[in-house]
This record gives structure tokens, C-alpha cells and sequence, in this order.
């Protein structure tokens, strides 16, 4: 079984950077994938961006690619969302999620389907102020 505990998340105002961290434990040699989703009241949960744990490929949703980074240390099992140029429309509670299995189509595909992962991490709030 894979823990996942996220943090760095925080109250920033716009056009600043912040970085969030993913550190995965238990049974962490089966990750394959890692993604960041994020959710704001009454909306559904958005996939950010997912990486491949051993390839290091990325996907970025539209909305944050050039403005976001995803990253992996595979030696401390921990991933990072690098998030710059933040806007108020980042504000969010951010959710790191892992996958334990294979998937063959694709980050995209992968991105669009918060039930294809199966651990979660709580939860970290940013608020990005104008």
C-alpha cells in the first residue's frame, strides 16, 4: 500500500512562484505514475500534470503548461510541482495521487480520470490573492 502526504501549499500573491511537494511511502517501488489535481468549491477535481516515475515523461494541462513544472526524485520517492507565475484562478486544494499499475494510454488519458489513481495524499490549499 502506498501513504502519500503532500506539502508547501500557502497563501501567495499573484505572479509568485511555490513549490509542492509529494512524498510517497509504503510499498513505493510499484509507483508508476504521479500526478497533481487540484479542485476549487463546487467544481470537479482538475488533472494538473502527471509524470512517468521511471521515464520522467510529463503532461501538462493547458490551463498551467509553461507555468508549471512536475518533477520526481526517485531516490527520496518524493515528486514536485513547481508552480510559477501564479494566478488567483490557481487557487485551489491541491491533491497529490499516485498509480500502482500500468496504464497504456497515455499521460493525457491518464490525466483526464481521477479514478485511475489509487492513493491520495490529503490535500494542500493554495490561494493565490490579485
Amino acid at each position: 500500500q502506498v501513504r502519500i502526504q503532500e506539502a508547501g501549499g500557502g497563501s501567495i500573491q499573484a505572479g509568485e512562484s511555490l513549490i509542492l511537494s509529494c512524498a510517497a511511502s509504503g510499498n513505493t517501488g510499484r509507483i508508476y505514475y504521479i500526478a497533481w489535481f487540484r479542485q476549487q468549491p463546487d467544481k470537479a477535481r482538475e488533472g494538473v500534470a502527471a509524470i512517468y516515475m521511471s521515464g520522467g515523461n510529463t503532461y501538462y494541462a493547458d490551463s498551467v503548461k509553461g507555468r508549471f513544472s512536475i518533477s520526481r526524485d526517485n531516490a527520496k520517492n518524493t515528486a514536485y510541482l513547481q508552480m510559477n507565475s501564479l494566478k488567483p484562478e490557481d487557487t485551489a486544494m491541491y491533491y497529490c495521487a499516485a498509480r500502482d499499475r500500468p496504464y497504456a494510454l497515455g499521460l493525457y488519458s491518464l490525466l483526464q480520470g481521477f479514478h485511475y489513481f489509487n492513493a491520495w495524499g490529503q490535500g494542500t490549499q493554495v490561494t493565490v490573492s490579485s
